[in-house]
């Protein structure tokens, strides 16, 4: 199975807050959803969230977070195999700042989960079963 497309949406999360869900859809016609909510805690050291600024919902929206999925990160991964340690190092090497803030923490690790749950599902295990594996 291979990755056919993946696309990313703003929702809001249990605080309220705007945050990313990732639909990926395999070529066989699955697909699978994750979604990231922001941490409470913001750390000097932390990777950084991609948010819009400005005015819409207080500058916390993640509509740049969405473009930098649709544009730079999906065409890179369309067509691969949903396994998260490949697609985790293709992640990292497509932003080499040790923030991440030029494709954002929050898109990443949204895009991440998604491939972690599409492997299980390629490989009809539980998400469980595949990360005790």
């Amino acid at each position: 199975m291979k990755i056919k497309n993946i696309i990313g949406r703003e929702i809001y999360d249990s605080r309220g807050y705007p945050t990313i869900e990732v639909q990926l859809f395999l070529d066989d016609g699955q697909y699978v959803t994750a979604s990231v909510p922001s941490g409470a805690s913001r750390g000097e050291f932390e990777a950084v969230e991609l948010r819009d600024g400005g005015e819409r919902l207080m500058g916390l929206g993640v509509s740049k977070a969405l473009e930098i999925i649709e544009q730079e990160i999906a065409p890179v991964l369309i067509g691969k195999e949903p396994d998260v340690v490949i697609i985790d190092a293709i992640l990292v090497g497509l932003d080499d700042t040790p923030n991440k803030s030029k494709l954002g923490a929050n898109a990443m690790l949204a895009v991440s989960c998604a491939v972690l749950k599409a492997q299980a599902v390629m490989h009809e295990l539980e998400l469980y079963q595949l990360i005790a594996h």
